[in-house]
C-alpha cells in the first residue's frame, strides 16, 4: 500500500496503472501522538501474578498449513461496535509465545490506534489470574510491559487488555466514513522480536506499510450495539474468515494468519462462489452492479491460478471487500479493492479491477504466508505479488500478457533502486516504479535466465522455506544461489543498492 496519491490517477485505467496496496487519501499518514492513559512510575511487580508456562515443542519439520512450525500466540478478543458513534468497546486477552532463541525481559505491544489524537483509551491491563500490571509504559504507539522474570524459549505468558477505541474519520483501512467502518490494525499485538536485533518495530512512512507480523492464533467476537444504522439500512459485517452468527453476534477462528481484519457497512451487497474448498465472498456497495460480479469472479479465478502455482491458500474463505478509500489493500484472509475500480470498470479484463485484485491476492501468499520487513524490504512482498499478475494473466488472459507488460510496466521507463526502503521514497511514482516496476523486470529478467521450470521451482522453495516466518532478502538470494549455477553479479547490480 502507498499513500496520499491523487484521485484522479485512480481513473486512468489503460494507460497509467497503479500499483495495488499503493493508495491512501488518509486524513494524517502520521497522526499525532496521543495517550489517554498516563505513564505507569516503575514498580515492584508480584512475581507470582505473571504465569509463565512451557510452549508446545519449538521445532517441527516441514511447515505447511496444517503444520506451521512453531507454536502460535494467541489473540481472543471481544468487542462491540457502536456503528452510529464510530466507539468500539474490547477485551483482549493475549496468550504470548517466546518463539525465539532469546531470553526476553519485556513485552511490546504495538497499538496503532493510540497514533490518533483520543483514539486509545486504556480500561486495565491485568495478568491472566486477574492482578493488575504496574510496570508497564504507554507512549505513542508502543505499550512496554517489563517482565520481573525473563520469559524464557518456548515459556508463554498471558495479559488481559480493555480498552475503547474512538474511530477516526478518514478513508483508510482504519477509521470510518459515510459509507463504511474498518477495522485494520486495530487491536495491540506483539510484534515479530529477532534475536540480536530486537522487537521489528519501524515508524510510518508517507508511502508504503511498516508493520510486521507473526502467525498467530485469533478467537475473535464481535457485537453490533445496533442492527440497523441510524440513517436506514441494516449494518453487514464482512471480516477475515467465516463466523458462526447469533443474533448481533459474530464469532471467528482464524489460524494460523498475521491478522484480522473487519468491516461493517449498511450499504454492502453480498455475494460468494466457491473454488474448491475455499468460499470466496464479496462485498459492494449499491452503484455499479456491472463491476460486482467480476471482482467477485476475478478474485476467485486469481484464488484457483495461485493455488495452483504456489501451492495450497491455507483458509476456508477470502474475503473481497469494495473500500470507500483509493487503495488496494492486503489482510490476512481479506482484500480491499478502491470503490474506484469498481467506479471505472471497463467491463475487459485490462481494467484495474481485474489487476489489482490479482495483486492483492497474490498477497496471500507472498505477505500472508512468506512475512516480510515491510518498511526495509518492501520489494520481497511488492516485487513479487506485482510479479504474480503476470502468472495471472499468462493463465486467465493468454491475449493480454504483451499488453500488461506494456501497460504495467514499460509505459512508466520504471528507474530506481529496487531494495528502496519506504523512507527513501522521493514520491508515489519513484517509490512504485522501484520498488514495485523495477522489482518485476528483475523477476522476470531472473525467470528468463533460470528458465520456466527452475524458477517457479525457486519459488516454491522460497514458499516453503519462510512459510509462517519472516523472509529477508539475505535469505532471498542465498536460497537463489542453491537453485542457479548463473553467474548473477551483473543483474543484481542493476536492480539493488545494497548487494
Amino acid at each position: 500500500m502507498m499513500k496520499s496519491i491523487p484521485a484522479i490517477i485512480i481513473t486512468l485505467c489503460f494507460g497509467i496503472l497503479i500499483s495495488g496496496c499503493n493508495t491512501s487519501d488518509q486524513v494524517s499518514s502520521t497522526p499525532a501522538s496521543s495517550s489517554n492513559t498516563p505513564l505507569a512510575a516503575p514498580a515492584t511487580e508480584n512475581a507470582s501474578a505473571e504465569t509463565v508456562t512451557p510452549a508446545e515443542p519449538l521445532a517441527t519439520p516441514s511447515p505447511g498449513p496444517e503444520n506451521p512450525a512453531l507454536p502460535l500466540s494467541r489473540y481472543a478478543l471481544s468487542a462491540e461496535l457502536d456503528y452510529d458513534t464510530h466507539v468500539v468497546k474490547v477485551d483482549e486477552q493475549i496468550s504470548y509465545i517466546n518463539t525465539s532463541d532469546s531470553e526476553l525481559d519485556e513485552l511490546l505491544l504495538l497499538i496503532e490506534p493510540n497514533s490518533y489524537p483520543n483514539g486509545f483509551t486504556l480500561g486495565a491491563l491485568t495478568w491472566e489470574n486477574g492482578e493488575p500490571i504496574s510496570n508497564y509504559s504507554l507512549s505513542d504507539r508502543e505499550l512496554l510491559i517489563h517482565l520481573s522474570e525473563n520469559l524464557l524459549p518456548g515459556n508463554a505468558i498471558a495479559i488481559i487488555i480493555t480498552f475503547q477505541l474512538n474511530l477516526p474519520n478518514q478513508n483508510a483501512p482504519y477509521g470510518y466514513t459515510d459509507r463504511q467502518t474498518n477495522m485494520g490494525d486495530w487491536y495491540p499485538y506483539v510484534p515479530p522480536y529477532i534475536p540480536e536485533e530486537g522487537w521489528l518495530v519501524r515508524e510510518d512512512a508517507f508511502l508504503g506499510e511498516h508493520l510486521a507480523y507473526d502467525m498467530a492464533e485469533f478467537e475473535v467476537e464481535i457485537q453490533l450495539a445496533n442492527s440497523f444504522a441510524a440513517n436506514g439500512g441494516e449494518l453487514v459485517l464482512a471480516a477475515s474468515s467465516i463466523p458462526e452468527i447469533d443474533g448481533n453476534i459474530y464469532r471467528y477462528h482464524h489460524t494460523p494468519a498475521r491478522n484480522f481484519v473487519w468491516t461493517v457497512s449498511h450499504l454492502y451487497l453480498e455475494q460468494e462462489t466457491q473454488e474448491g474448498e475455499v468460499l470466496v465472498k464479496g462485498y459492494s456497495f449499491p452503484y455499479h452492479p456491472q463491476a460486482d460480479g467480476p471482482a467477485l469472479e476475478e478474485t476467485a479465478k486469481a484464488l484457483t491460478i495461485f493455488n495452483e502455482l504456489f501451492g495450497p491458500y491455507p483458509h476456508k474463505a477470502l474475503t473481497v471487500v469494495e473500500a470507500d478509500f483509493l487503495d488496494g489493500m492486503e489482510y490476512d484472509g481479506l482484500i480491499f479493492l478502491s470503490h474506484a475500480f469498481y467506479d471505472y470498470y471497463t467491463g475487459d479484463p485490462q481494467s484495474n479491477l481485474t489487476i489489482i485484485a490479482a495483486h492483492e491476492v497474490a498477497h496471500q501468499w507472498w505477505y500472508g504466508l512468506v512475512g516480510n520487513d515491510q518498511a526495509l524490504e518492501p520489494w520481497l512482498d511488492e516485487s513479487l505479488a506485482t510479479f504474480s499478475e503476470i502468472y495471472f494473466y499468462e493463465t486467465a488472459y493468454p491475449d493480454l500478457t504483451d499488453w500488461w507488460w506494456e501497460n504495467r510496466i514499460y509505459f512508466h521507463n520504471p528507474q530506481g533502486w529496487v531494495d528502496s526502503t519506504i523512507y527513501e521514497a522521493a514520491g508515489f511514482y519513484p517509490y512504485r516504479d522501484a520498488v514495485y516496476l523495477r522489482g518485476v523486470m528483475f523477476l522476470g529478467e531472473l525467470r528468463d535466465l533460470m528458465g520456466e521450470e527452475a524458477f517457479l521451482e525457486f519459488l516454491r522453495a522460497y514458499l516453503e522455506q519462510f512459510r509462517y516466518r519472516q523472509a529477508s532478502g539475505d535469505g532471498f538470494f542465498n536460497l537463489l544461489s542453491e537453485h542457479t549455477s548463473a553467474d548473477l553479479s551483473g543483474m543484481i547490480g542493476t536492480y539493488f543498492s545494497r548487494r
